[in-house]
């Protein structure tokens, strides 16, 4: 069967992956006149660091380093008005030869000139970044040999980046995931270290954690990744795992990184103590009820550095206030499930977002996870008050989701805290609810019910029963999922469904590296047994939390390392 083509938001996205990295080379290399694009009225730009409120800033006196839209404004919206570059990312990422306002003031003074190449200045006053290159290790026969010798090819130091470098310092080794995304990332890293556990690279696991302990001390959260216009924002919170994952051999983890969970779990609820029913404050809301849970959040509302023109875009087809609009796609952003219908009013639509006033089912189950590590942490360290405060808060937030992340139906789901009901879309997400153990059982037979008869297919457990063209639905298999669903549905007895979705997914991911001889971020789970597509970018290889589940799941099920490759496909085709 031919591969489909990758369904792409906007017709520029069609381009393939290595050409859509040769482009800027080229543009630049002949100075030519960067292509006309009709733009939106321009947004403001922040000139100062992100919007933290006072007693934010005072918790975290660091100085914030500024985003590259806010270090050279009008040089930036200019490049990327201008679509120079076909992966918006790549701008966002370049690193200035000198200082940012020295660079803005001499484009300010030069762009009026006749015969002004706006390519050729920025070819002269910035290093361009290239793609993080997983094609390039040796061919290996098995899956589990290839993944082994990508970890070397994805190790990065950035202990001390170039100067004037978005990218923020880390103090040891880190696994990015690769192609376009050449930082780390902090959801990805849990299950990439998942893998480097499975794979004997406990040490690098370990350097992975104190990484985010670092982030979390320096900068008073885990940001999205290690750039500096990430700052705004955090992602799924997995540091209360990662802390889990290293505490099985060392219990002692436990309390070394104390202080580190219990400031990210500050973060989240930062607000919330001054909020009255009906509320919501950063990231905290509190509940007609007066209970209280958490959505996500951005502290800015301008576009997205790394997807700017995009986010101009979507807001210019809205009726709302474009900051609206920007506030609720970082948002989306911070959910690490960029994009997805779970997060519109119309799901076709993309300007109908509104993630800011849906209260995630996924985000609550690792902040219920997060609270009971404290606890279990606390009571180690002999902090008898500090273990009974975090178990109440945890079991206060497991009583509210059983009340309001509940759809009738039969299923978890999201809740809309603006409107007051549960939202009706069935996903992914919910199965968090049972990878976080907080699922009744009946409620775990009844979950488990509905995603095999709406959301398994072929190649794995889709994120949505939607195809949108957005990369967080249908027809979309994405690896972490994957492994929230295999571990929660064995967590309560439902081993048949858990296997079935592991076999899926492993036959899809090596059918596709017999193939292509590679790991790919998504994969498309209709039956054609291929990489996935939609979303902003082209589909991207590597690749960081593909590796780790697939060696998570060997793991689980040691059989299928040896029988998926020789199995009949689900669809009855053989491969």
């Amino acid at each position: 069967m031919q591969p489909r083509p990758q369904a792409r938001r906007k017709p520029r996205a069609h381009l393939a992956h290595r050409a859509a990295w040769l482009l800027p080379l080229v543009l630049l290399a002949t100075a030519c006149t960067p292509r006309a694009r009709p733009a939106p009225p321009p947004a403001a730009i922040e000139t100062a660091t992100a919007g933290q409120g006072a007693a934010a800033a005072q918790r975290n006196p660091r100085a914030k380093p500024l985003p590259p839209d806010a270090a050279y404004p009008e040089l930036f919206a200019a490049v990327q008005s201008a679509w120079l570059f076909e992966d918006q990312k790549l701008f966002a990422d370049a690193v200035p030869r000198r200082a940012p306002a020295a660079i803005e003031a001499d484009y300010l003074a030069r762009r009026a000139e006749p015969g002004f190449d706006l390519a050729r200045f920025v070819a002269t006053h910035f290093i361009l970044p290239q793609p993080v290159e997983a094609t390039a290790v040796e061919r290996h026969d098995t899956l589990r040999a290839h993944i082994d010798a990508l970890w070397p090819l994805l190790t990065r130091r950035s202990a001390q980046p170039d100067a004037h470098d978005s990218l923020l310092p880390l103090p040891q080794p880190y696994v990015v995931p690769g192609g376009r995304f050449r930082e780390v990332y902090y959801w990805d890293s849990y299950f990439t270290m998942l893998g480097l556990v499975e794979s004997g690279e406990r040490a690098l696991s370990r350097q992975m954690l104190d990484n985010f302990a670092h982030l979390i001390d320096a900068w008073g959260h885990v940001p999205n990744g290690n750039r500096s216009y990430y700052l705004s924002r955090s992602q799924p919170p997995f540091f209360s795992h990662m802390v889990a994952l290293e505490a099985r051999d060392d219990p002692a983890v436990l309390v070394r990184y104390l202080p580190q969970l219990r400031r990210e779990h500050a973060f989240w609820m930062d607000g919330a103590g001054e909020l009255a029913p009906g509320q919501a404050a950063r990231r905290a809301v509190r509940l007609r009820d007066g209970s209280l849970l958490n959505r996500y959040w951005d502290d800015r509302e301008v576009p997205r550095p790394e997807s700017f023109m995009q986010d101009r875009e979507t807001a210019a087809e809205s009726e709302r206030p474009a900051a609206e609009v920007y506030r609720d796609l970082r948002a989306g952003a911070e959910s690490g499930w960029d994009y997805s219908s779970r997060w519109l009013d119309d799901g076709m639509r993309l300007h109908t977002i509104r993630t800011t006033a849906i209260v995630p089912v996924d985000l609550n189950s690792l902040l219920h996870h997060l609270e009971t590590t404290i606890s279990t942490g606390c009571a180690r360290a002999g902090d008898d008050a500090c273990e009974r405060d975090y178990r109440e808060r945890a079991e206060r937030r497991a009583a509210a989701m059983a009340v309001h992340l509940w759809h009738p139906d039969g299923y978890y789901t999201d809740y809309d805290h603006v409107r007051g009901r549960p939202r009706d879309a069935l996903t992914a997400a919910a199965l968090f609810p049972l990878h976080a153990a907080i699922a009744s059982p009946a409620r775990a037979r009844s979950t488990a019910a509905a995603m095999r008869s709406h959301l398994l297919q072929p190649g794995g457990l889709v994120t949505t029963a939607v195809d949108t063209g957005q990369q967080w639905d249908a027809p979309n298999v994405w690896a972490p999922l994957q492994w929230i669903a295999v571990d929660g549905l064995h967590r309560y007895g439902e081993e048949a469904l858990a296997r079935d979705i592991a076999r899926r997914f492993l036959l899809n991911v090596q059918t596709v590296f017999d193939r292509e001889r590679k790991l790919v971020e998504k994969y498309d789970a209709d039956g054609a047994l291929q990489g996935g597509g939609g979303g902003e970018y082209p589909l991207q290889d590597g690749f960081g939390w593909t590796n780790g589940v697939v060696l998570k799941l060997f793991a689980q099920y040691p059989d299928l390392e040896q029988t998926v490759p020789s199995e009949v496909a689900p669809t009855g085709s053989r491969r």
